[in-house]
């Protein structure tokens, strides 16, 4: 079950676990769920799902710990004659020690399965001669071990209920099992949406029952995500592959062209399994965040990100920048910069410093790897230099009496941060750090159209009969993105009419999805792209 698109999972173990969680009495449906998703998660790990099991057991005992240490605190400060200062400093050091404890466990879990191997080929260099000085040596072959399916994104799961019960925003749950639903809900664990405790977890247990309404929308979502994996992001997949593995062999010209397929193949396969997930929780009454926003509509480098991978901005944005921001270091910084550059300037200057540690934090968590970097960095002086420059963006409009709501004004906005888009996708799906440069090097110094003359990209895994039905299925994309931005749902649209008018569209979905998509003799399965970040 390494796809949710399987035919085990849409034949099998979804309708199985839809037909155990009805049956169920309903103060025991949020069970069926815990119970899939641990079948599910042991499905594709293995023995890994004691990793899951270790940080569900470390984060509930902090949590835990922290209610405690809560109340202990208000009781002591009710009590007549408190010393409320002293009080106070002493829980919180109490507090931090417990809430550093419960981080450090799972972040070294997560760090030891992604990144070690690359913190040893990093240190390497360094390390290889001064403990060669005492007679030690250091290990040359790298670490490599197989991470639990998810480990990326139950982890921040796990970290945001930590500190979000340290924060007092919620209550510690005290039920491990309703903790560990959370973590392991079965449509999330491979690629999000990164939910709060607070927003999803009461409607987990909730176990409201299924009905038609929801088995019907729920499922024309599922039907709209498959068609776009199997139709657009699965048959570009070859093509992407090939020219990303063997750059070297191709001009500038084919390069920009696996860079715009891959910014396409990345939002069809990461949106369409978004779809199933949204669809799913649907399924079972669960109102799950939408993790995109048509995306390929912004207008700025920074809105761009506010449309794409919604809940890990939101995540890193609660998490890092605020509190980053908001620290006494940067506090200064702020306030040093502002009397240098002015109350404008300033501050926008110091969050640079916030808005780096985000972006780096950003670019590794998708993978170890000199291209995540590149990546994260690319993706901050992109935004941070578009804040910086936006006054004198508005001042330069103003002054040569362009209107910047024009529709000339807004395309060329578009086309810019679409530029700014397939860059930054290039250097995300190159094969490493220099790859990624060389790519680029051969992008802005190497560009030729020849490629497409002499018909070359015709023999790179896709012909002239896949590139007009990516080019359909992207346009009837684009206009559904068009339609949804102004507030038009064509789901809500075909619902509201006869069972016969919606009972069509489903049927040509699936008609379309089975037709179209790319799969039979000789095609290869794609795995979910994000479930590997």
């Amino acid at each position: 079950m390494k796809s949710y698109f399987s035919l085990t999972v849409l034949a099998l173990f979804l309708p199985a676990t839809m037909l155990c969680y009805q049956l169920m009495p309903r103060r025991l449906r949020w069970l069926v769920l815990l119970a899939a998703s641990y079948i599910f998660f042991w499905s594709i790990s293995g023995k890994l799902l004691v990793f899951l099991l270790i940080s569900t057991g470390t984060i509930w005992l902090a949590g835990i710990g922290l209610d405690r240490l809560l109340r202990e605190r208000a009781s002591r400060l009710r009590a007549p004659g408190a010393n409320r200062r002293d009080i106070k400093r002493r829980y919180a050091r109490y507090m931090r020690f417990v809430l550093a404890a419960g981080l450090v466990v799972n972040l070294s879990m997560l760090f030891a399965f992604k990144y070690l191997s690359f913190a040893q080929r990093l240190l390497a260099p360094l390390a290889t001669p001064l403990l060669a000085h005492a007679g030690i040596t250091f290990p040359q072959e790298a670490v490599a071990l197989a991470a639990p399916i998810g480990i990326s994104f139950y982890t921040l799961q796990a970290v945001s209920y930590l500190i979000d019960v340290h924060r007092q925003s919620i209550s510690a749950d005290r039920n491990p099992a309703r903790l560990a639903l959370f973590l392991s809900f079965f449509p999330l664990i491979m690629e999000g949406p990164i939910c709060r405790y607070g927003d999803t977890a009461q409607a987990l247990w909730a176990g409201r029952p299924i009905t038609a309404e929801n088995i019907s929308r729920g499922g024309m979502r599922i039907l709209w995500g498959l068609a776009k994996k199997v139709i657009v992001a699965d048959r570009v997949n070859l093509l992407v592959k090939t020219v990303f593995e063997q750059y070297g062999s191709y001009d500038g010209g084919v390069i920009a062209l696996a860079a715009v397929l891959y910014t396409v193949q990345l939002y069809c396969d990461f949106s369409g399994t978004m779809d199933f997930v949204m669809g799913c929780g649907r399924i079972f009454g669960v109102t799950l965040p939408e993790n995109f926003k048509q995306p390929y509509l912004s207008r700025t480098a920074s809105e761009f990100w506010q449309r794409w991978h919604i809940t890990l901005g939101t995540w890193f944005r609660d998490y890092v920048f605020y509190p980053l921001s908001l620290s006494k270091p940067v506090k200064r910084l702020t306030s040093a910069a502002r009397k240098a550059f002015g109350n404008r300037m300033g501050p926008l200057a110091a969050s640079g410093v916030a808005l780096l540690a985000v972006w780096l934090g950003n670019g590794l968590w998708h993978g170890a790897g000199g291209q995540y970097v590149l990546f994260g960095l690319f993706w901050f002086v992109a935004i941070w230099i578009g804040g910086l420059t936006e006054p004198f963006a508005q001042a330069l409009c103003e002054r040569l009496r362009i209107d910047r709501a024009s529709m000339p004004y807004r395309v060329l906005q578009h086309v810019r941060t679409l530029a700014i888009i397939f860059v930054g996708e290039l250097i995300f799906r190159a094969q490493g750090g220099s790859a990624a440069l060389g790519m680029l090097g051969k992008l802005l110094g190497g560009f030729t159209l020849e490629s497409f003359a002499n018909g070359t990209v015709l023999g790179l895994g896709m012909d002239a009969a896949d590139f007009v039905c990516v080019g359909i299925a992207v346009a009837v994309i684009v206009a559904v993105g068009i339609l949804r931005e102004r507030g038009v749902s064509l789901t809500t649209w075909f619902w509201s009419h006869n069972a016969v008018t919606w009972s069509a569209a489903v049927c040509a979905l699936a008609i379309i999805a089975v037709i179209f998509g790319a799969y039979g003799a000789g095609y290869v399965p794609v795995d979910p792209m994000y479930a590997s970040f």
